[in-house]
């Protein structure tokens, strides 16, 4: 079997393509063999050492494919059913793997495996924090940060089925549009507009009572004074940098703020809690509520300039990796 591993932190250089020993599953695990692969810029913390992880190592977080073998003890699962996965454990940039069977959703036949692929992580983030971290009600308003990316788009669908007003920001123009046409009803440019007067603007000076933000370091200080008092900061990824370290004060200063830093790892840490995730995720693509874009695709031994292209902001919706 080929997978990618890296050997030390760093650029997408450091990514290799090596032949790993798979071996049987062993009790309540399964094999699985991967069809699709999403790619997610969490990818890119474990790789450059953002995150840390215990070297050498696989990366990857999601994919989707068939059970080829089952382990003592499995009854949940036979071989030949579909299934994906969006919060690990690590390793799913390889052909196929061995998975505790408990981290496994059993995927609907109207799902395909690249759309699953590309929407298990992003579409269980959206769901909770949509509906857990801060849960939003129709007549609010909303800020989300990189609402043409493969956690924005689906963001920006299921807060317009939940009734709330989104503003999105965007790189670009283009950008610009395709947030609108996945139910975004103001899109802010950032690298020509700012967004907190904008943010201002559009609220009529009210500010908005949550704000998710992925992009970290260049929008965090911003993203709080766009909160009403009381609001609530969501920083969920730090695709610009980790936040410096913040006084505690400040919150009290800007309003009384709330600020929250979650996982979909945490949310989704019991059994019982993925399968409420992933099926909510399953109602709402099979009902067409929400669509997945799956705009770009690299077969596996092209993993760094998915990365590369991932980093440099010249992707939009989701990603696939083709193993």
């Amino acid at each position: 079997m080929k997978a990618i591993r890296i050997h030390e932190t760093g650029g997408p250089e450091v990514m290799t393509l090596e032949d790993v020993e798979l071996g049987a599953p062993g009790p309540g695990e399964v094999r699985v063999k991967h069809a699709a692969i999403g790619l997610n810029f969490i990818d890119t913390y474990h790789r450059t050492g953002l995150y840390k992880l215990p070297l050498p190592t696989g990366l990857g977080l999601e994919a989707a494919g068939t059970v080829e073998a089952v382990g003592e003890g499995v009854t949940t699962l036979k071989e030949g059913d579909r299934v994906a996965y969006g919060a690990g454990p690590i390793g799913a940039y390889a052909q196929g793997r061995i998975m505790p069977a408990g981290r496994l959703a059993k995927l609907p036949d109207a799902v395909s495996f690249e759309t699953a692929a590309a929407m298990m992580l992003k579409g269980m983030t959206v769901r909770y924090l949509l509906r857990e971290t801060y849960r939003v009600a129709a007549g609010e308003t909303i800020l989300f940060h990189a609402a043409a990316g493969g956690v924005g788009l689906i963001a920006c669908q299921w807060a317009n089925h939940l009734g709330a007003t989104v503003i999105g920001t965007v790189g670009s123009e283009e950008k610009a549009e395709l947030a609108k046409a996945h139910g975004c009803h103001h899109t802010i440019n950032y690298r020509s507009e700012n967004f907190v007067e904008r943010v201002t603007e559009i609220t009529d000076g009210k500010g908005v009572p949550v704000v998710y933000d992925s992009v970290g370091k260049d929008t965090f200080d911003g993203s709080l004074d766009c909160l009403q008092p009381r609001g609530m900061m969501v920083l969920f990824g730090a695709a610009s940098g980790p936040v410096p370290p913040l006084d505690p004060n400040g919150l009290n200063k800007k309003g009384c703020l709330y600020l929250t830093r979650p996982s979909l790892m945490v949310y989704n840490k019991e059994r019982a809690e993925l399968e409420a995730c992933a099926t909510a995720l399953f109602d709402m693509v099979t009902s067409g509520k929400v669509k997945i874009e799956v705009n770009q695709t690299y077969p596996l031994s092209e993993t760094a300039q998915a990365h590369r292209d991932l980093e440099a902001r010249k992707t939009t919706g989701s990603t696939v990796l083709l193993p």
